[in-house]
Parts: C-alpha cells; structure tokens; sequence
C-alpha cells in the first residue's frame, strides 16, 4: 500500500518538475526572443548613414531600412518599431549607422532625431552659383532653392541686402548644419554667423574709415583678388582707400576680369578695359554693387585696418613673385607696368 501511495507521488512529481522545466524554457525562449528582439545586435555595415528625407514617413523609411539591408532582421525591426511607438514619431535627417547597434538604439535615437551633423567648409568661393552648389552637395535642399533666394530681392531685404551685395553675408568658414536644414533655414544661420562676425569692434573700425560693413566687404573682395600674398593686403587696402578718398576710380584688374565673366583671363587688355559692367572700375568711380568673390576674414581685417601711406598705383612685380611694385605717381607706375609687361612677353603670355 505505501509503496502504490510512493509511485504515484513519484510520478506527479516528476510530471511537475517537467512541466516546470518546460516553463523554465519556455520563460527562457520568450526572454532570450525578446533580448534579440530589442537589444539584440542588428544594424549591418551595408550603410553609413540613413537619410530620412522631409515628409518621409514610417513606410518610407521602413521601405530604405529592407532595400538598403540596414538591418538583418527587418522583422524584429519592424514589430520593435510598432511596439516602440515609432511609426507616428519619424523625424528627418542624417542618421549615423553603428554595426550592431540593437533595434531598440536604433529606434531610440530616430525617434529623439539624435542625427549627426554635416560640416560646410566654404572660402574662395566666386559666384553664388558655385556657393549654391557646393552647400546643396551638403545638405537636403538643392542649388536651384538657395540659389532663387540668393537672386530674390524682397528675400535677402529681410536680412539687409540686395541681390548684388548679399554674398557679402557669408563669411568664408567651416560650419556644422543639419542635413535636413532648409535653404531658408541656412540663410538664417549665415546670417546669425554674419552678426557674430561684425563685432562692435570691428563695426567701429568700419564707420572710423567712412564704410558701411558691406562696402567693407565689397572692398575686401578687390583685395582679395589683387593680393597673393596675406601680408600685403593691408598696403593694397590702404592703395584703394587712398584712391577712393581722392574720388579716382580703383582701376582694379580683378573687377574687369569679373565683369568679363572669363576667370582664365591672366592678362587684362586694352579691350577688357572697355567692356560695360558697373563691376568695371576702369570705367566706374567708387566700388562695384558687390563682391566680386566671397572675401576672406584676413582680407576684410586687412580692409579695416589697413596701412596708411602715399600709393596710388601697383603693378604685379616682373618676378612673378606674387608680390606687387607700388608707386605715389604716375611716371614710376608706368616704369614698373612696363616691366611687367615685358616678363609677360617674355614668357609668351598675350591673354
């Protein structure tokens, strides 16, 4: 009789232990499932950044994530994505891509729209075409949008400038934007960084010398392109002051090359000399519209404080040193332009 009672309670028991592993593993499964569900690793090395375009939604995202192999599994992405409350929370940008970063990192940092930032480096720069192109490689917005503001005249008056002087705004540096900055939205920070750069100080010096902050910059752009050397643009900055304080036209070679749009130009003629442009100081008293290149800091510095002397005229040295002869009269300016001319000649150098 106590051995039947002993059998049976052996056999309940041992049907309560396997049920009990079978919990055990059951538990385990839905534990480990869910760990690789959530914290699990999945983001593959098929793709640096993820680009969530403005007005993307989840489908949309969810559509680049399986084309572009972003993650392995995009089923346990997908149920962690709906179970995380993303699909109602996308937020544009430039995701940065870490290999084996779990869904729920990843869903966690597209939903807070913890996106990298790009750097715009930008100096040198020509033409606002050039500019436009070279900010929309960067970011979402195309040339064509930051472009048609740069050409609207009630756009950039907001801002205090016209279509002819607003390239004076941007102040040649490197800069960290968002991806999915829109062209206005760039203005705005180019303007906010304008407004940084013209100090007190520097707004001083300014109205000391008898300029407005933009015709500063728009003299600095002359300078910029007569000097090859830094450590002269001070002395050429105070040439033009003096010749503009004397009511004599700047004659500057760079304004002529500008108007004649032809940047190969490497010796100005007689007949670029003539050409109609209010950007040709040859023909034109006073300083042109606007730049004619987006001006360096060291050039607009070197405006602001220039070197004050007695010079009128420059002419680029026959050495082709970069450097420049400079003169106080007429008869020791022609001696040194026609040295110059000669070491054009010399190298065979006719435009």
């Amino acid at each position: 009789m106590t051995t039947s009672k002993n059998n049976k309670l052996s056999f309940k028991s041992k049907v309560f232990i396997a049920l009990g592993v079978l919990f055990v593993v059951m538990l385990a499964g839905t534990a480990f499932n869910y760990y690789l569900k959530y914290f699990g690793p999945n983001v593959t090395d098929n793709a640096e950044y993820l680009y969530i375009k403005t007005g993307s939604d989840f489908d949309d995202v969810f559509e680049i994530i399986k084309k572009d192999k972003i993650v392995r599994d995009s089923v346990s992405f997908l149920n962690a994505a709906n179970n995380m409350d993303y699909p109602g929370s996308v937020k544009p940008g430039r995701y940065s891509l870490k290999q084996g970063m779990s869904n729920r990192a990843f869903i966690n940092m597209l939903k807070a729209g913890n996106q990298e930032p790009v750097k715009i480096s930008f100096q040198n720069v020509r033409l606002k075409q050039t500019l436009a192109g070279m900010v929309a490689k960067k970011l979402e917005t195309d040339s064509a949008s930051i472009g048609s503001l740069l050409d609207s005249a009630s756009f950039v008056e907001k801002y205090g400038f016209n279509t002819d002087n607003v390239y004076t705004m941007f102040i040649p540096n490197s800069y960290e934007l968002y991806w999915n900055t829109s062209a206005e939205k760039f203005f705005a920070r180019m303007h906010d960084e304008y407004q940084k750069f013209w100090t007190a100080e520097r707004k001083a010096k300014a109205e000391k010398i008898g300029l407005t902050p933009i015709k500063v910059s728009i003299l600095a752009s002359i300078v910029d392109g007569e000097a090859l050397k830094d450590k002269e643009m001070p002395t050429i900055a105070g040439l033009y002051m003096n010749r503009l304080k004397k009511g004599m036209r700047l004659e500057a070679d760079p304004t002529v090359i500008f108007a004649a749009n032809d940047f190969t130009i490497r010796r100005v003629l007689n007949r670029h000399l003539r050409i109609s442009s209010p950007y040709n100081t040859y023909m034109n008293t006073g300083l042109p519209p606007g730049p004619i290149n987006m001006p360096s800091i060291n050039a607009v510095d070197a405006v602001l404080n220039y070197t004050s002397h007695d010079y009128i005229y420059m002419c680029a040295k026959e050495d082709f040193s970069g450097y420049h002869n400079f003169a106080t009269n007429l008869s020791q300016h022609s001696i040194n332009a026609r040295k110059f001319q000669q070491a054009l000649n010399a190298r065979n150098i006719k435009k």
